[in-house]
């Protein structure tokens, strides 16, 4: 889908919608045309987050959590910024933390995201990717 809209250097990884890619677009015109395009393909709606390679390197060195563990660390990636009060209906929180990023929500899952019961409403609409993967992503686009 990627090379039928023109990008190039086009790299996957782990098989969960993580594309990194060249392209002349803007981000919300990458956006709008692999939505588009994704739509198409699945005959449904299907959300897609683009961030160019700078902001993904300040969404992994803003963790808010440092020294936690990479795989129990997680970033919620939004369209949008959320509201100030994105957190306050936060329901099913154990010992997990949360901090609100530009256009991200950033949660660490001390037992682990599977082992959660946390409900974040703002996130519902978002993606979520651990530390690992978002360092991997990082190392994948500065080859670009």
């Amino acid at each position: 889908m990627c090379a039928e809209l023109g990008f190039r250097r086009i790299e996957t990884y782990i098989a969960s919608g993580n594309v990194v890619f060249d392209c002349d677009g803007t981000p919300r015109k990458v956006q709008a045309q692999l939505e588009k395009r994704l739509h198409g393909f699945a005959g449904k709606a299907v959300g897609v987050f683009v961030r160019t390679a700078a902001e993904m390197r300040v969404v992994q060195k803003s963790n808010p959590f440092p020294g936690t563990e990479p795989k129990h660390t997680y970033t919620f990636f939004l369209s949008e910024t959320p509201s100030a009060n994105a957190l306050d209906d936060v329901r099913g929180r154990d010992r997990e933390e949360i901090h609100l990023g530009k256009r991200e929500i950033y949660v660490y899952y001390p037992k682990g995201m599977g082992q959660s019961k946390l409900q974040i409403r703002a996130a519902r609409l978002g993606t979520a990717r651990n530390l690992n993967t978002i360092a991997k992503l990082v190392q994948m686009a500065l080859r670009k």
